[in-house]
């Protein structure tokens, strides 16, 4: 058994190993892994091929790179020949009066590819840089032109051009502008913005749960704008307190509605481009007891297609709404007991006669076609898979291309099928080859921007040719970082399933020591997330979590990952549904059934020296776990978690528990802090106090649960940090320390003979 007389020592070595510092040992210093090295060096850095845009007419592609004078310009490539151009040199973005180039966050073509709108100067809002600058290039007359006119820099959001490139619409203040490029004209259609009524863009709840920024939308024939209004008057607010921001606080209030609380009203408004009377579509529900989740225009200038979701969020009413009267028709219902998802793949057919539809009313995640009246709905995949992600819809063709993973839920593959269904899937990827496969695929389905990786190995980018997945030519394969890997001192890295019961298998992933004897002891360190919203078992490279998690094997962990029952994996609707009315609850008795069952099948685990850890979710599924099963993990970590679930927003948490009032028993059981008084281990709690997203306030409510208790735990409150505790200088490099020598102190590393 580990012997206590020896801990002071080894703590203190590989202390000295954490810092980065020289330790005398056999190994060269080069194959070890420091926190200097991950956090300080930029050592590990990732190389990219980003920002490409496959052009509408088939020609080829345009990407962004580095020039022969150092900055940045826009290239044409021709992916049958790779013949190069390059259409926008670093000159030409450079403004009048200026010595340096605009540095491009994001570019846009106009549909004629005359003119190229860029966005620079970004700043964030929440998540995302999403408020900046616009500029537009008009390469015939080769001028350069900042747009919004006396506006404030960096406060644009959203710039479009218009379907005929002459404008640009923007948001502005909470408004929506049009300019027109020729004249400089700018004309405002909404003037009723402030900073609870928000026009084209959203608050702070529809950003986060619905991936909503963006919010207003050309019609095809540039005549009108649809845009969703937000209405968070009466919204609850919550106060952030920025303690280090001079001699006085200061503080930030903003509306979010949390669970069974009153939500920020939605509607669509359509207004002329021209400027005029905006027309509100007649969506029925009341305003804040339903979501607008999804808008676009319907194939048509005259209508609108919407998904309407009600508040428990288990019917999704598509709509048709009219952009001349205001009416809107329900076509097409989807519901389920629990929860139904959005369709971030709905693409229209047939001249707009039908619409793709994504949905898991037979069990699995299918695509469906739907006809406009929403009297026909044609199967397109049939069989017992998930599909992951439609990734191009190729109607003149006559296929459908989407990600899945029949196989291996860890994986992903890119399949195509015969748009009128009915066909078995054609995997496209080549048999034979693992890990995650993503694809951009040209309009024409001919060629496909191919990005590939796995667990502990970088991605590879290159261009292949389709059906066949012949190779083009290889635009990044990471060389540098990959030499760097290869010269890591590297133990054994698995993928397994462990069965946990009634049938019930639990994927999971596990990175041993170097050297590692399965005849001698190891501490578990659990590496945990848990909830719908994400999955930690991917044959994928994970970058710098991937390198933490090497670290800690170096130093003598034996770390594991598993993916419970309700993460979102492709195991079907039974798998990801089960977990519904219960967040925190089935999650944690998975992972707790899961880690007795490896206990007993791998016998060089120590189990007194079992540790977990985890973030956001993760967070909370960490606390759970050392709360519930106090016999079976002594140590974690838990970062920016929710210790209550009344704490946290609507959309998130009503999704997968309902409301507090009908569900008490289920939100109390499933929030740690009901939990907290069972703690005997060791616990980390970190906190951003500046998070917006799962607020202090559930670390200083945890606190106050655990001082009543008389619990003694360790905490580190980063002043002002939101919640991915980033901001400032040192900060990652700051944590990342303090949680390993938290480990190294109470989940003491290395190994011992076994017994």
């Amino acid at each position: 058994m580990f012997s206590a007389r020896n801990a002071p020592l080894l703590a203190a070595a590989l202390a000295i190993l954490a810092c980065g510092c020289a330790a005398r040992s056999p190994v060269d210093s080069s194959e070890l892994l420091t926190l200097e090295r991950l956090h300080g060096s930029g050592e590990f850095r990732q190389e990219d091929f980003g920002q490409v845009r496959w052009l509408e007419d088939g020609t080829g592609y345009t990407a962004l790179e580095r020039g022969d004078t150092g900055g940045r310009e826009i290239v044409f490539y021709r992916p049958d020949s790779g013949s190069r151009e390059v259409l926008v040199p670093a000159s030409a973005l450079t403004p009048a009066g200026e010595s340096e180039p605009l540095s491009i966050a994001d570019y846009t073509w106009s549909a004629d590819s005359t003119k190229l709108l860029i966005f620079t100067n970004t700043r964030r809002v929440w998540r995302s840089n999403s408020r900046g600058d616009y500029w537009v290039l008009d390469r015939q007359g080769g001028t350069l032109e900042k747009l919004g006119g006396e506006f404030e820099s960096s406060r644009l959001q959203f710039a479009k051009f218009s379907p005929s490139g002459d404008r640009v619409a923007y948001v502005y203040e909470n408004d929506i502008y049009v300019e027109e490029l020729e004249s400089g004209t700018i004309t405002r259609l909404t003037d009723d913005g402030t900073e609870k009524r928000i026009n084209g863009t959203f608050d702070w709840v529809y950003e986060e749960e619905w991936s909503l920024r963006d919010g207003f939308r050309w019609s095809p024939d540039g005549r009108r704008i649809a845009f969703w209004q937000i209405d968070s008057e009466g919204v609850r607010e919550f106060t952030l307190i920025d303690n280090t921001a001079g001699l006085y606080p200061s503080l930030k209030r903003f509306p979010y509605p949390k669970v069974g609380e009153t939500n920020p009203g939605c509607r669509i408004g359509v207004v002329p481009s021209g400027g005029g009377e905006t027309l509100w579509l007649q969506v029925p529900g009341e305003e804040r007891d339903r979501y607008i989740a999804r808008m676009e225009w319907a194939a048509s200038s005259e209508e609108v297609v919407i998904q309407h979701v009600n508040r428990l969020q288990n019917t999704i009413r598509v709509l048709l709404g009219d952009a001349r009267s205001g009416a809107a028709r329900e076509v097409f219902v989807d519901r389920e007991e629990t929860w139904a998802e959005v369709c971030d793949d709905l693409r229209w057919l047939d001249d707009g006669g039908s619409f793709t539809w994504i949905s898991e009313r037979d069990g699995w995640r299918h695509i469906y076609v739907v006809s406009r009246d929403g009297q026909v709905v044609r199967l397109v995949t049939p069989g017992e898979y998930d599909v992951i992600g439609i990734v191009r819809i190729d109607e003149p063709g006559g296929f459908a291309y989407f990600i899945a993973s029949p196989d291996d839920p860890t994986q992903r593959f890119l399949y195509r099928v015969p748009l009128v269904g009915g066909a078995a899937p054609e995997r496209l990827t080549p048999t034979g080859e693992t890990g995650s496969h993503g694809y951009q695929v040209s309009h024409d389905a001919r060629f496909a921007i191919h990005t590939h990786s796995s667990f502990g190995v970088p991605p590879v980018i290159d261009l292949v040719e389709l059906p066949d997945h012949d190779l083009v030519r290889t635009f990044e394969d990471n060389t540098e970082l990959r030499g760097k890997l290869d010269g890591l001192r590297r133990g054994p890295e698995e993928f397994f399933r462990v069965e946990i019961g009634d049938g019930v298998e639990i994927d999971g992933w596990c990175m041993k020591p170097p050297g590692f004897d399965p005849r001698k002891k190891y501490p578990l360190l659990v590496y945990v997330y848990g909830e719908p919203a994400g999955s930690t078992v991917r044959d994928v490279w994970d970058g710098g979590t991937y390198l933490w998690h090497l670290l800690l094997a170096q130093k003598g962990y034996v770390v594991v990952s598993l993916d419970n029952r309700g993460t979102p994996a492709p195991r079907g609707r039974a798998w990801r549904k089960s977990i519904y009315r219960q967040i925190g609850i089935l999650a944690a008795e998975d992972q707790a059934a899961a880690l007795r069952a490896l206990e007993e099948r791998w016998p060089y685990i120590d189990r007194s020296r079992v540790g977990i850890w985890g973030w956001s979710g993760g967070g909370s599924m960490s606390l759970n776990a050392i709360f519930r099963y106090p016999d079976l993990y002594q140590t974690a970590i838990a970062i920016a978690f929710v210790a209550d679930q009344r704490f946290y927003d609507t959309i998130y948490q009503e999704r997968y528990m309902g409301l507090p009032i009908d569900n008490p028993d289920g939100f109390r059981d499933g929030s740690p802090i009901t939990h907290a008084r069972n703690l005997e281990g060791n616990l980390l709690l970190v906190y951003g106090t500046g998070d917006d997203n799962c607020h202090y306030q559930n670390c200083e409510a945890l606190v106050n649960e655990l001082i009543e208790h008389d619990r003694p735990f360790t905490m580190m409150a980063y002043p002002n940090r939101t919640h991915g505790i980033h901001e400032g200088k040192n900060t990652r490099k700051h944590l990342y320390t303090m949680m390993a020598r938290f480990l190294e102190e109470n989940l003491p590393p290395g190994t011992n003979a076994a017994e």
